[in-house]
């Protein structure tokens, strides 16, 4: 493990090292050390893509993460409605008062 020094333009120290990839099960996977874990900020929980040749492992996102504060917003904007309603043909042909 090798620990490079700190840039001063990032809030970070970058750690980087070599490891094996190991059998789990019928699968492999990689063991990762505690201050990688807790410099990423990665719970029990993560998302896994690959991109442009690397598997990339980030924090899960909350489902529905922000929702409550977007909506607040909304009503103290009293936007309403994102869009006018629509009529249907139920509200042209249909109904009648």
């Amino acid at each position: 493990m090798r620990c490079l020094r700190p840039n001063p333009r990032r809030a970070y120290i970058v750690i980087t090292m070599k490891t094996r990839i190991v059998r789990i099960g019928n699968s492999r996977g990689v063991r990762l050390p505690k201050p990688l874990i807790e410099q990423a900020g990665l719970g029990e929980e993560v998302e896994l893509r690959v991109q442009a040749g690397a598997i990339v492992i980030q924090a899960s996102a909350q489902p529905r993460a922000g929702w409550a504060d977007a909506a607040r917003q909304l009503a103290d904007e009293h936007a309403g409605l994102l869009d006018e309603p629509a009529p249907t043909k139920f509200d042209r042909t249909d109904w009648q008062w």
